[in-house]
């Protein structure tokens, strides 16, 4: 294990120990292929029954199709919250309905009762016999776009806040659907992922609140070099690689 994830499992804040909700569905994938020029995705997932090991890396049966972007171990597990799907159906109306549904944003953990506003970053959490950090929220990409059929979804996504987040993994362990999720530790009471996402997205460019993210303890070392550079250049960094489906070559 990392010396600074055996370190970041020790950082101050009151313990918890307090239920946090229940693990619904546990899903993983495998990468197919996806893009508009061969690219490959591991975005559709399924849910699957019986336990399943979590490591550093992830969760066993589940893979990344670009691991330079996703995966690693700061993205190990992916969350979203089962909720949103009703907000992307309403809005939504003309995309692909058939996966507004647990699994339709690549997630590994589904659950209902938890967001944005109530998960804080380094937030420790225990599931199963894992113990996990959640490490960032998610920046969203265009293979959302193709997901949905819509094709502005990465960036309605990112504008709505409702990203879902990530978890690093402290301790490896065994889990399944329908354990429940107990928060052990708060390291940083004062920074509820939404207010991460407001300062991304929204306020992008408020020094006070960037200096105060860039010294936070855990912040991922990619999130870091971006608060970094916007604080250093007093720019913001070009979105549209991302946000924006690339075209068929």
């Amino acid at each position: 294990m990392p010396h600074r994830i055996r370190r970041l499992a020790g950082i101050g804040g009151a313990v918890m120990d307090s239920l946090f909700g229940q693990l619904d569905t546990l899903l993983v994938g495998q990468p197919q292929p996806f893009g508009p020029n061969g690219e490959v995705s591991a975005i559709a997932k399924h849910a699957m029954a019986g336990t399943l090991l979590l490591e550093h890396r992830g969760l066993s049966g589940d893979a990344q199709g670009d691991r330079r972007y996703h995966g690693g171990p700061d993205k190990a597990v992916h969350h979203y919250p089962a909720e949103h799907y009703a907000h992307w159906r309403q809005t939504c109306p003309q995309a692909d309905g058939a996966v507004f549904r647990p699994g339709g944003f690549g997630e590994n953990f589904s659950t209902c009762g938890l967001n944005e506003t109530a998960v804080h970053f380094g937030d420790i959490v225990r599931v199963g016999t894992a113990l996990l950090q959640v490490s960032q929220a998610r920046q969203p990409c265009w293979k959302l776009n193709i997901r949905f059929g819509q094709p502005d979804m990465a960036r309605r996504v990112q504008d709505s806040g409702r990203t879902g987040w990530y978890y690093r993994v402290l301790e490896p362990g065994h889990l399944r659907a329908g354990d429940r999720l107990t928060l052990v530790e708060r390291p940083f009471p004062d920074w509820p992922l939404a207010r991460l996402l407001v300062l991304l997205y929204r306020t992008p460019l408020e020094r006070a609140g960037l200096d105060a993210l860039a010294r936070l303890p855990g912040l991922p070392d990619t999130w870091l070099e971006l608060v970094q550079r916007r604080l250093e250049t007093g720019r913001v960094e070009d979105w549209t690689r991302r946000l924006e489906t690339p075209g068929q070559q």
